[in-house]
């Protein structure tokens, strides 16, 4: 059988920990005492410091190897994570073991976005810290195995210019994708809705590269406190409701974050944006491009809506998802596109199948054709990420 008949699984959504020497080797050495570092604290828990304040659990839901049983808020120290986590040698070791192919790995420490960054007090060590992540993500993780690794950049949002000045900067590089908030507007940054984003969509459309939204990375997850969860390991108070209520609700972020962009008027201003919605799931897609026409059909004669492009046809023009359990949207995958459906792994979180995502996967596709099928596990992405085999 020729080569690119067998199927490559490309994982669209999965997380790397960063390890003590991310930042202690690039950044300046005046940002040295105040930028990101590693500190044992007397209860020998390994957390971040940053400037004057404390980022506890290095790596949230780091369970990889685990059971569901074993599952919490953890780990507490490298040594209680599988290499895998940290290490992009051991990683590939991993991805072997689990028949993945390629992945797309979102940071940790800094945010899913860089939310941690945004927030620092000294907007250039924040800026050194997004310039020091990316090296380390290209130039360090990806440049491990550059067949196995989809390069993902941050971006320093909170001044434009150096956004698109990085911008251009890893694209040179080679990053495949941005990752940017699914919500701007709780990090107090504008809204998709702002001009004030057109210059970077620019550059994101003069350069090809995708922007990644991945859920939560605005900092809002319906019902989750991220900082009080790190901050203890305990379960909710009485009359509290449990992660898991949130854990249920993840795709509504990026349900919020499309209909917002679809009503936004950039997608018509820039044509050439392509976004791909980080572990969202699928299944609702179909419902939202229904619910998202209707309402255009009988509220845009009094709003600032575009008159001539129904929402379902920005939809299906600049917008991927990914599943890893979504039958329900499998089933539905023809009112989805079957072109715009991608896979995600999502190691080393709680969602994650890891090491039996190549079997889950498989079973998922039963009743998929193995043309689609080959599009859903490996040729969107390449095609979206520009990700060619090696």
């Amino acid at each position: 059988m020729p080569l690119q008949d067998y199927m490559q699984i490309i994982s669209v959504d999965d997380h790397l920990i960063e390890h003590p020497r991310v930042f202690a080797d690039r950044l300046p050495r005046k940002f040295l005492d105040a930028g990101p570092r590693i500190v044992e604290d007397e209860q020998r828990r390994h957390v971040w410091h940053m400037e004057d304040q404390v980022f506890p659990y290095i790596g949230l839901n780091a369970v990889a190897g685990k059971t569901p049983e074993e599952f919490g808020m953890e780990p507490l120290r490298f040594d209680d994570m599988i290499p895998g986590c940290y290490d992009p040698v051991e990683r590939v070791k991993d991805m072997d073991l689990d028949g993945i192919q390629a992945a797309c790995c979102f940071p940790s420490f800094p945010g899913f976005g860089g939310r941690v960054f945004m927030r620092a007090k000294d907007p250039e060590l924040g800026l050194a810290c997004v310039r020091a992540w990316n090296d380390f993500s290209i130039d360090e993780w990806s440049a491990s195995a550059p067949d196995r690794f989809v390069p993902l950049a941050l971006l320093p949002l909170w001044d434009l210019d150096e956004a698109v000045a990085e911008l251009r900067r890893v694209a040179a590089k080679g990053a495949r994708t941005v990752s940017f908030p699914d919500s701007p507007v709780p990090l107090g940054l504008p809204s998709f809705h702002d001009d004030h984003w057109g210059p970077l969509w620019d550059v994101l459309e003069e350069t090809g590269v995708p922007v990644s939204l991945h859920f939560g990375s605005g900092s809002f997850v319906p019902g989750f406190n991220f900082s009080a969860a790190a901050l203890s390991p305990n379960p909710p108070a009485p009359g509290q409701a449990p992660p898991a209520t949130s854990f249920a609700l993840y795709a509504t972020n990026l349900m919020w974050s499309t209909v917002d962009l679809l009503f936004s008027g950039q997608l018509q201003k820039h044509p050439g944006l392509k976004f791909m919605l980080s572990e969202g799931g699928i299944g609702w897609l179909p419902y939202i491009a229904e619910r998202a026409d209707w309402v255009w059909g009988r509220h845009r004669y009094y709003q600032p809506i575009d008159f001539d492009t129904r929402p379902s046809e920005l939809l299906r023009k600049h917008f991927w998802g990914c599943y890893i359990d979504d039958q329900f949207g499998l089933t539905n995958r023809h009112a989805i596109g079957v072109d715009r459906i991608c896979v995600e792994i999502d190691y080393p979180h709680s969602d994650s199948m890891w090491p039996n995502s190549r079997k889950v996967i498989a079973e998922s596709l039963l009743d998929v054709p193995d043309d689609e099928a080959h599009q859903i596990v490996e040729l969107n992405a390449r095609d979206v990420f520009d990700f060619p085999r090696s």
